[in-house]
């Protein structure tokens, strides 16, 4: 069963929603779990804006890279420690399996990976046109290693890759309070259809326009398990 967070999301933990991959709507957990955790975990005590590169208590420094082939046992690894269970591991699985991964980083200290961040393909699908965008899911930190900002960097690093290879629009549902600091806001998605709660469905232009014009209903990879609203929905 997936872990209950006995914490205030807002001092511990930013979510991206827990679907239920059997059905073709969130489950009626997504509520509760927009204020428990989900597919995006954040550091715990985490500082903002430092503008340094992570250190762990030990003063080791952390290395983000690519995710590289030998990496997916320390991958699922960190994703089932940190989530309490394997939903995020199988769902990156799914990911590669389907072709839709963009951009996968590794947080890596002394040898060892202890945070992770994933970018899929999605779109939007508008009246001219599918519009080519990225969601960002899942994101975790190993427990032990959380405080250190390796979250924040992880997602930093991944938004600044995505933006030198081309990409222009990011998604990502998660808590108000904590991805307004790399960009994101819910205003910027109010033209794209979901089933989410408004306020914790938010998008980032990579350049400046972007989301100009662009209205329709948003559609994640098929490995989320999610069907795509309509732009009326």
């Amino acid at each position: 069963m997936p872990r209950e967070a006995p914490y205030e999301l807002n001092e511990h933990y930013a979510t991206c929603a827990y679907f239920s991959i059997a059905e073709s709507r969130p489950t009626d957990r997504f509520v509760s779990l927009i204020h428990q955790g989900g597919f995006v975990q954040r550091d715990r005590n985490e500082k903002m804006h430092s503008g340094r590169v992570p250190t762990t208590g030990t003063g080791s420094p952390v290395l983000i890279r690519d995710q590289q082939p030998g990496d997916r046992e320390q991958v699922r690894k960190v994703n089932e420690a940190a989530f309490g269970r394997s939903d995020e591991a199988d769902l990156i699985d799914r990911l590669f399996a389907e072709g839709a991964v963009l951009l996968s980083l590794v947080a890596e200290v002394d040898g060892q990976i202890v945070g992770h961040i994933l970018f899929s393909r999605m779109t939007v699908e508008t009246d001219q046109g599918p519009v080519a965008a990225v969601s960002l899911a899942p994101m975790a930190v190993l427990p032990e290693q959380q405080g250190h900002q390796i979250g924040s960097e992880l997602v930093r690093r991944g938004l600044a890759q995505l933006r030198d290879q081309g990409e222009r629009i990011v998604i990502v549902l998660g808590h108000k309070h904590y991805y307004p600091r790399f960009g994101f806001s819910s205003e910027m998605a109010r033209h794209l259809a979901s089933p989410f709660p408004p306020e914790a469905f938010m998008a980032l232009e990579l350049c400046d326009g972007a989301l100009t014009g662009v209205r329709g209903a948003v559609r994640y990879p098929a490995a989320f398990g999610l069907r795509a609203p309509t732009a009326s929905e």
